[in-house]
Order: structure tokens, then sequence, then C-alpha cells
């Protein structure tokens, strides 16, 4: 659902106990045409300004300063409690010394924002029903075939009672009508996991040198966490590519902006 932060318009799910989370849309920033409005990637072309722009007005509605990750399609999972140093980074695919490589984060912590951008990949938040922790994980079809979710919510469970029942919304990301891919992406999924067939649908007229596939990367990524014991996953079911005007979507223009998913831990968001 579509909702009101402040200046922004942002799309979140069903509240959770002490968990806040949410994706920008690309409605409401600083940013001018290929990258308008909302712009929050440092690494696409944008003029750096408007991005930390856009950066420091998302930073002033949420009263906490995001972490940043630079991101390249992996696993791993940045612990942001760790350090001091994981707040206040400023930059994105290796903007500056400090900001993280990774395409996960997790945090016990409240008041460490975790972010990750995407525009058309998953945004994935993860969190148990307690909320005593969260993490978020940026899954495009490489990071997701890889195990990024696997580590985000094994990072997740070691910091969890071992009786901890966990949670997770999948935000707005490219539909399976839209996201045409490859026997390579199709053999990542299915030659070791027959079971994932069923989330690729043959493109018609594409049946020689290969073929191509229409994958259902929401759909892949709700059973891997299935599979990994989230009791409750709900998805967005927002397209990126096919609502360009409130989304960035990589396959639909490029270049484009990214949106940024956030999550951190607010206990004033209890639930009766």
């Amino acid at each position: 659902m579509t909702t009101r932060l402040g200046s922004f318009q942002v799309v979140s799910g069903t509240p959770w106990r002490g968990v806040r989370y949410f994706c920008t849309t690309r409605l409401g920033g600083h940013s001018v045409s290929p990258f308008d409005t909302l712009n929050f990637g440092a690494h696409v072309g944008d003029d750096a300004a408007a991005v930390q722009a856009c950066r420091e007005a998302l930073t002033a509605q949420i009263g906490a300063m995001p972490v940043w990750l630079d991101q390249v399609h992996g696993t791993v999972v940045h612990d942001a409690d760790a350090s001091a140093s994981a707040l206040g980074n400023t930059g994105q695919d290796g903007a500056t010394a400090s900001t993280p490589v990774a395409d996960a984060a997790v945090t016990s912590c409240a008041g460490h924002a975790l972010a990750v951008l995407t525009a058309d990949c998953l945004p994935v938040v993860v969190a148990d029903d307690a909320g005593q922790a969260v993490a978020v994980a940026h899954a495009g079809w490489r990071g997701l075939a890889a195990g990024v979710l696997d580590n985000t919510v094994a990072a997740l469970q070691a910091r969890l009672p071992a009786q901890a029942e966990l949670r997770a919304w999948i935000g707005p990301a490219i539909g399976q009508s839209a996201f045409e891919v490859g026997p390579d992406v199709y053999a990542a999924f299915c030659d070791t996991q027959p079971e994932n067939t069923v989330y690729f649908v043959r493109r018609p007229g594409s049946e020689r040198a290969g073929g191509k596939w229409l994958a259902d990367l929401a759909g892949l990524a709700r059973h891997r966490l299935a599979v990994l014991g989230v009791r409750y996953i709900e998805q967005s079911n927002w397209c990126t590519y096919r609502h360009p005007e409130l989304f960035y979507s990589y396959r639909f223009n490029h270049p484009t902006g990214r949106m940024a998913t956030l999550a951190w831990l607010d206990p004033a968001t209890d639930l009766p």
C-alpha cells in the first residue's frame, strides 16, 4: 500500500511490532530527468548535490542516519551494530571508504536505519514478531540464487531466541510479465532445485536457441523465505516496470535512479 511519510509518498505493508519499514517512490525529491525526482543512487550518473539533498531530506524525515551499502549483487550481510563507524556513511557503490560492501544488513539496536537501493531488484525486510531485530536485503536474481536471503535470515536468527518467529516483507520489484531471462537464470534456480520451475513461464515463440523465460522473482524469494522458516510473508505486489510514474526501473529506462528501502527498530511502533 502507498502512504505518506512527511513530504514523501512511500510503499509499506502491514504494521509490525517494534519495526518501521518502507520503500520510497520516485516522487518528492531534488533530482532532474532522467533521475527525477527522489533518487538515492550516488552511482548512477546523477548530480551529486541532488542525491545528497535527497538523502538529507530522508534523514530529516526518519530522524536517523541511514546505513548505506556498497551493493555488489553478492551475499554478504553487514553487521550495523559492529561499530559506531557504520553510522553516518554517505556513499553507495564505493562512494566512501567507510561504506560497507554488502547486499544486506542487520541490527538489534534501535535507531540504526538499514537501507538498500533498488530499481527492479527485490528489497526484502525481515524481522521477528517481537521487534527485537531487523534485517534488509537487496536481492537481484544473482544474489537470490547465491543465497543472500539465506545469509540474511541466518544473521537475524543469530541475534534472536531459538523460538523467535520471523516475518518478511517483499517490496516493489520487476514483475514476472516484464522480467524476461535467459537459460542461465533458469539453470541457476532450477538445475539443483527443480521445485523452482513453477516460478518460470516459457516466453511464447522463444523455444529455439535455449529459449527465454519470464521469471517470478518475488515468487522465488517468497519460496526461499518459507523454506528458511519465515512464518509470515507479505508481498507489495507493485511492479516497478509497469509503474514508471512511481518507481525507477532499470529495464524500463536506463540510466535511471534508485529507490531506498529502509527498516529500523522503534519501540514506539509497539502494537496492542
